[in-house]
């Protein structure tokens, strides 16, 4: 069967993408812009664009299976096309903010409850991987990290079980691929609870780059990322850690259940890329 692999400029996508191929499957690369992907020999791309419909029926013909971003804009648009081309079953990248209460109306979390909505009221096989923070998440401090700054922390003590990228893509893999994991929902995390201010700590052994953390104001940070993270998310955000100050996160076995083995640790993915982190 043929899946097709959304979002593959993207570190899971890319990731599941040639781990699909080197386990014999056959998969389709798709991205907005497909020219240029870092691709396995012999895996072809297609653009796929999940804002506009137009390149769905193109992306998904021969299709049986995808591995879908929760891109609600066009999510019918994309259902309906989908169901056109035969595709039986749907793993979506969803998000753990959708266990939140009233995730239609948090910012962090509305997007993926409306794809998930939209996905379990149609008639396809539906799985969603709901991760919790990825530890790529953690390259929004590299900049301070390699200029020798402090890493501004609006809520240091707030805490998060991170979850490596390649984590995901190996739990996608087994959902795509091993039917007994199909049509269920699964929280996936790493293997322990993090305070951000332990994270950076990680970090600075890892990567021995010296670091320390500042501890600033909820409106000093929002007014710092206001070019790159729109009000909403950053408010989102900032109630998040708010509630998880001082909380330890809760911590899974899904990656196990669907991998085999424990999920990878936040010092293994600093070793990972501890390049980034370097002065």
């Amino acid at each position: 069967m043929l899946t097709l692999v959304t979002g593959c400029r993207g570190r899971v996508g890319s990731a599941l993408t040639a781990l699909l191929h080197r386990g014999g499957h056959a998969v389709r690369a798709a991205s907005r812009n497909p020219a240029g992907l870092a691709l396995p020999a012999g895996v072809p791309a297609v653009a796929c664009d999940l804002g506009d419909p137009a390149t769905f029926p193109a992306a998904l013909e021969g299709v049986g299976s995808v591995f879908l971003y929760a891109e609600p804009a066009h999510i019918d648009a994309f259902l309906t096309a989908a169901r056109a081309a035969g595709v039986r079953h749907i793993v979506l990248l969803s998000s753990s903010s959708v266990l939140a209460p009233d995730p239609a109306s948090n910012p962090v979390a509305a997007s993926h409850h409306t794809v998930e909505q939209a996905l379990t009221a149609s008639p396809l096989t539906t799985t969603l991987l709901r991760p919790g923070p990825f530890a790529s998440n953690a390259y929004q401090w590299s900049g301070a990290f390699r200029s020798g700054h402090p890493v501004d922390l609006p809520h240091p003590r707030s805490e998060g079980a991170p979850l490596h990228e390649t984590d995901i893509a190996e739990a996608a893999l087994a959902a795509l691929t091993d039917p007994a994991f199909q049509g269920a929902a699964y929280h996936l995390t790493g293997p322990e609870s993090l305070s951000a201010a332990e994270q950076v700590a990680v970090l600075a052994a890892a990567s021995g780059t010296p670091a320390t953390v500042n501890e600033v104001s909820p409106a000093a940070w929002k007014e710092a990322v206001s070019p790159f993270v729109p009000a909403e998310v950053a408010d989102g955000l900032l109630a998040y850690w708010a509630l998880t100050d001082g909380t330890p996160a809760e911590v899974t076995g899904e990656v196990e259940r669907l991998t085999g083995r424990p999920a990878r640790t936040f010092a293994s993915w600093a070793a990972d890329h501890a390049a980034s982190f370097r002065a």
